[in-house]
C-alpha cells in the first residue's frame, strides 16, 4: 500500500497530522457497495495526479496556499475492530486525524472517543442526509442518534442537508440542530454561511464530511447521490475557515470507487485534504 501524497515524514512519532483509513462499510445499507475501497483508492489517485515526476524528480502539485508546514503521516488502514485503541492513543498524544472511511457509521467510533477524551463535541457534519434515524440504530444512517450522549447538538452544524426523512426533520428539531441547505447557501452566499457556521460552534470541533454532501456532477462516486448539492469549491473554503478555529479531527466518508466517473470524486476527496493541511499549515 502506498502512502497518500501528503504525508511528508517518515514516523508517526513526529507527525502532528495523522491521515489513516478505515476500510469498513459493515454498517451500510446503501444498494451501491465498495466504500471499504475508497481509502486505498485516494491514497492511489493522489499519487497519480496530485504528483507530476519530471527527470526521476517527484514534485508534488501543492494548493495555491502553499506546502503544508505542518508534519504529516499516513499510518494505514485500521480495522473497525481497533478504532478504539488506536483513536484513544492519538488522541493522548495530541495528534490531529485526518481519516478516509469506509461508510459514515464510522464516524461515531471517532466521536466516541474524542467525547471521552474532551467533553461535549461541536460537531460540523456535511451530509446530504441527516443521518438522524432514532429507530434504528448503529448504522450509517443513526450517526447523529447514535452521537448525542458525545457531542453538543446547540453547537453543531448539519451543511448541505437536501433528503431527509421526517423521523430525521423531527429529530432536528427535537435537540434543535442548525442545518445549513445547499439553497441557503445559494441564497445568502457562503461569506454570511461562514459566518453562521462560526457563532455557533464552540470548542472541541470536528468535522464530518459525506462526499455526498457535494451535487454528483462533481462526486459521482459515492454511496447514496442526491442531486442539487454543494460545489467543491465552497465547502473547501467552509472547511478550510472552520479548520483555522482549531479543529480536533476531519473525516472523509463514503467514497464509493466502483461508481466513481473516472476517479474524479476519489481525486477530489484527495485535493479537499491537501487544501485542509496547506490552510491550517498558514493559518
Amino acid at each position: 500500500m502506498e502512502s497518500i501524497c501528503w504525508s511528508n515524514c517518515k514516523s508517526y512519532g513526529e507527525a502532528e497530522y495523522v491521515i489513516l483509513g478505515l476500510n469498513d462499510e459493515s454498517q451500510s445499507h446503501s444498494l451501491r457497495k465498495g466504500t471499504s475501497s475508497a481509502p486505498d483508492r485516494i491514497r492511489k489517485i493522489s499519487n497519480e495526479r496530485d504528483v507530476y515526476i519530471e527527470k526521476n524528480i517527484k514534485s508534488i502539485a501543492y494548493p495555491y496556499s502553499g506546502k503544508p508546514e505542518s508534519k504529516i503521516f499516513d499510518l494505514g488502514n485500521v480495522p473497525r475492530e481497533n478504532i478504539s485503541f488506536v483513536y484513544e492513543r492519538m488522541f493522548n498524544e495530541k495528534k490531529i486525524p485526518i481519516t478516509m472511511g469506509g461508510d459514515h457509521s464510522l464516524t461515531f467510533e471517532i466521536i466516541k472517543e474524542l467525547g471521552k477524551k474532551f467533553g461535549p463535541v461541536s460537531l460540523v457534519y456535511f451530509d446530504a442526509h441527516p443521518d438522524f434515524i432514532s429507530s434504528t440504530k448503529n448504522f450509517y444512517g443513526s450517526v447523529i442518534h447514535d452521537c448525542l450522549p458525545y457531542i453538543d447538538p446547540k453547537s453543531s452544524v448539519m451543511i448541505g442537508i437536501r433528503s431527509p426523512e421526517l423521523e430525521e426533520i423531527e429529530n432536528i428539531k427535537k435537540y434543535g440542530i442548525t442545518v445549513i441547505t445547499p439553497e441557503d447557501v445559494q441564497i445568502n452566499g457562503y461569506k454570511q454561511i461562514l459566518e453562521t457556521i462560526l457563532a455557533k460552534i464552540g470548542k472541541n470541533i470536528y468535522i464530518s464530511f459525506d462526499m455526498d454532501a457535494l451535487d454528483p456532477s462533481f462526486a459521482p462516486g459515492v454511496s447514496v447521490p442526491v442531486p442539487m448539492g454543494l460545489n467543491p469549491v465552497t465547502s473547501s473554503i467552509l472547511i478550510k475557515n472552520i479548520a483555522r478555529k482549531g479543529i480536533l479531527g476531519m473525516d472523509i466518508m463514503e467514497v464509493c470507487p466502483a461508481f466513481d466517473v473516472q476517479d474524479n470524486t476519489s481525486h477530489l476527496a484527495s485535493r479537499m485534504i491537501g487544501e485542509f493541511l496547506s490552510s491550517v499549515s498558514h493559518k
